[in-house]
């Protein structure tokens, strides 16, 4: 700058060199990152746009162009919320001011109009950039293409609302299948046992009352329709048995079955006395179960494992548990008459018997009805027997989650076997 004199001459100039290197260099290093940030935007997928903190729009990249068919200068300010769904402006109007208000990242969900006249989803994101000291100085985002997405959700949607009222309507008729299982239950304890009552007791007045002049024959045949109505009334005391188990609710607790079994041995003690019969009974857990059900698990076990020991001079019975991969088996194992394996798969099947009922009486109900307790407690029973060496039945029960969804699953399909049976 120059310096005067009084006379407004010029008598000597005075300057400064400053060191610009730094700004200079900042200044390309701008220039270049604002060139890689534009040829980045250029090649994502996405659409990329940057707002003033006060959300004028200052740059798009070339998608937003191609996606929407409007020329920078129309996008450019305010024009950015033209392709916006006339029922997303407003919500994305509101999302943007609390963004810029709070200084949070900005995300929404909307419709953008395609130049083709068609529209599709995106997901909006925005982040604010800022300076040194915090300040917002440009907000920079995508959209995002998230129509298929959101087609795919609307048809999950649908299918769960239609997978909802199928259950709903498969429910109803479970519901009346149950109505419908009951009226059938009241016939058979009723209907059917009434006969059964007038046979019996006729067969017994023939047997008693004119037992002198029947013909021995006669007096067989007529203890045969005795047996038979015996075994009749026994089928239908397991089938209406085997009914109300495919329809109880099970209701845990924290049982041990020590004791379970402790109750059912006195039970089957009358019989035992009769017998030499060993029991060998180890500790047993406690576990979470519906106890009157686990007691019928023991209860049809240990009577099997009586009734097939029967040809032995010594019965020996044991009861005990074993730990497999971490899980406690419970088993009953004798030293009875035992079975072939080839035929487990018919073992715990309605009606099935692998014994001649003039050996071993039992209507085939009784496994098919512990197999159904043990299932609805989240568990699985299976069995391993040698011919004439005895057989060994394990179990195990499920945990309450395990138990709760297994019940809601066979439910339907015990109520079909029931019926058919």
């Amino acid at each position: 700058m120059p310096l005067t004199d009084d006379n407004g001459d010029v008598r000597e100039w005075i300057g400064v060199c400053t060191d610009i290197t730094d700004r200079k260099r900042a200044e390309v290093e701008l220039r270049e990152s604002e060139e890689a940030f534009r040829t980045l935007a250029a090649l994502v997928p996405q659409m990329v746009w940057m707002c003033t903190p006060d959300g004028l729009n200052v740059y798009f990249n070339e998608r937003w162009v191609e996606y929407t068919g409007l020329t920078l200068e129309e996008s450019y300010g305010r024009g950015w919320n033209t392709p916006f769904h006339p029922d997303d402006k407003q919500p994305a109007f509101k999302a943007w001011n609390s963004a810029v208000t709070t200084g949070e990242t900005y995300t929404i969900e909307s419709r953008l109009r395609g130049k083709d006249g068609t529209y599709r989803w995106f997901l909006m994101r925005g982040v604010p950039l800022r300076d040194g000291s915090g300040i917002i100085v440009k907000w920079f985002g995508t959209c995002t293409d998230i129509h298929d997405l959101k087609e795919a959700q609307a048809e999950l949607k649908q299918l769960n609302q239609e997978l909802e009222q199928r259950v709903s309507n498969r429910t109803a008729q479970l519901q009346a299948t149950n109505q419908e299982l009951e009226a059938f239950t009241y016939s058979v304890s009723h209907d059917l046992r009434a006969p059964l009552r007038h046979i019996s007791g006729f067969s017994k007045i023939l047997s008693e009352d004119f037992a002198q002049v029947l013909p021995s024959e006669a007096q067989h045949l007529v203890e045969r329709i005795g047996e038979g109505t015996r075994r009749m009334g026994m089928l239908v005391d397991d089938l209406l048995n085997l009914g109300r188990i495919g329809r109880h609710e099970v209701r845990l607790q924290v049982a041990g079955l020590d004791s379970l079994v402790a109750d059912v041995l006195r039970e089957l003690q009358p019989e035992a006395q009769t017998r030499n019969v060993q029991w060998k009974i180890g500790r047993l857990p406690y576990v979470e179960c519906d106890p009157a059900l686990i007691r019928q698990v023991f209860q049809n076990l240990l009577s099997n494992a009586l009734k097939f020991t029967r040809p032995r001079e010594k019965a020996i019975i044991e009861v005990g548990q074993e730990i497999r991969d971490g899980v406690s088996v419970v088993y009953v194992r004798d030293n009875g008459v035992g079975f072939s394996m080839k035929y487990a798969d018919k073992l715990f099947g309605v009606f099935q018997r692998l014994h001649r009922s003039e050996d071993f009486e039992g209507t085939g109900v009784g496994l098919a009805t512990v197999q159904r307790i043990i299932r609805k407690h989240g568990g699985k029973i299976w069995a391993e027997a040698e011919l004439d060496k005895g057989a060994k039945f394990y179990f195990t029960l499920g945990t309450s989650e395990e138990a709760s969804q297994d019940y809601q699953a066979i439910k339907s399909e015990n109520i079909h076997e029931l019926t058919r049976s």
